[in-house]
């Protein structure tokens, strides 16, 4: 049993127009009422809670997009319940493209891809907010203490889930784990931030 029933299917009017114009009407309804679910099952709770990184989709009212990455320890976005997830976010290049999409456009896509285990991705999407960090350590208390050197969450992004379903393993590939050392997490030196990489500063 599908666990949209009784309610419209999963996908936008453009999906099924695509779909019956090319054919796929069929194999598409199998993928939804086989892979898309409207919250996070226990697997796909579990799958979260390991995961590293996730990149994130937004767009502005006017439907200008940007796609941005997201890391930090295994569970930095946090399972709040089967239907909401969140991340912490911490002070950056201060243009803030992706919350000021939401602040115009509240629907997100998340991927999640785990390139060093499972080789598997998961995607959410759904409807997000904006909440200052002392707001959500008084809503849930259990959030976890920064612990290194310049990072602290100034605010976090709510998502309110939608659909969450698989990504096909096909072409994902296997990446290896880089050590604590190799990375760098608050820091403010330039270079390894990037520095001008893409000469874009010296243009």
């Amino acid at each position: 049993m599908n666990a949209f029933a009784g309610t419209s299917m999963p996908g936008t009017a453009g999906e099924h127009l695509l779909q019956q114009r090319f054919g796929t009407v069929e194999r598409a309804d199998r993928f939804y009422r086989q892979q898309v679910l409207p919250e996070l099952n226990a697997d796909m709770t579990a799958f979260v809670a390991r995961q590293e990184m996730m990149f994130v989709a937004t767009a502005s009212a006017l439907g200008h997009c940007d796609c941005t990455f997201r890391a930090g320890p295994p569970g930095f976005v946090r399972v709040l319940s089967a239907g909401r997830v969140a991340w912490p976010e911490y002070r950056g290049n201060g243009v803030m493209a992706s919350l000021g999409n939401i602040l115009e456009n509240p629907n997100v896509g998340l991927i999640f891809v785990d390139f060093l285990r499972d080789v598997i991705g998961l995607h959410v999407n759904g409807h997000a907010t904006i909440v200052p960090d002392a707001e959500m350590r008084r809503a849930f208390p259990d959030l976890p203490v920064e612990t290194v050197p310049g990072r602290r969450a100034e605010r976090w992004v709510n998502v309110h889930v939608e659909e969450a379903y698989i990504h096909c393993a096909k072409h994902i590939p296997r990446l290896r784990k880089v050590t604590a050392e190799e990375r760098a997490w608050g820091t403010d030196d330039l270079q390894r931030k990037g520095g001008d990489f893409f000469r874009a500063a010296s243009a």
